[in-house]
């Protein structure tokens, strides 16, 4: 399988990724592995202030990570695509495997 990368690629993957790359992002999408929540049980899962989940959402939701829904005063997250959990499942297998 050939993965040939043109500058616009190469440039909107290492963005998506950098998006990744915070450990707060990554409990984040643990959290919505499975399920979607809103802000509030995503604060209370991550162990942070609602300030500082919202920040991170954002970002995640600027790059397609996660999509939102909004009921009346809550929004709603879920991971946008099951392929990022594959990517991330993944990672955690080469980068956390027992030598």
């Amino acid at each position: 399988m050939g993965c040939d990368f043109d500058e616009d690629s190469i440039d909107k993957v290492a963005r998506c990724m950098k998006a990744l790359s915070h450990p707060l992002r990554l409990k984040v999408i643990a959290a919505l592995m499975n399920k979607e929540l809103s802000v509030q049980e995503l604060v209370d899962a991550v162990g942070t202030t609602q300030s500082n989940v919202s920040q991170h959402l954002t970002i995640m939701r600027d790059k397609n990570i996660l999509s939102s829904r909004r009921v009346a005063n809550q929004v709603f997250y879920r991971v946008g695509d099951c392929k990022v959990l594959d990517l991330l499942a993944l990672t955690k297998n080469i980068f956390c495997a027992p030598n």
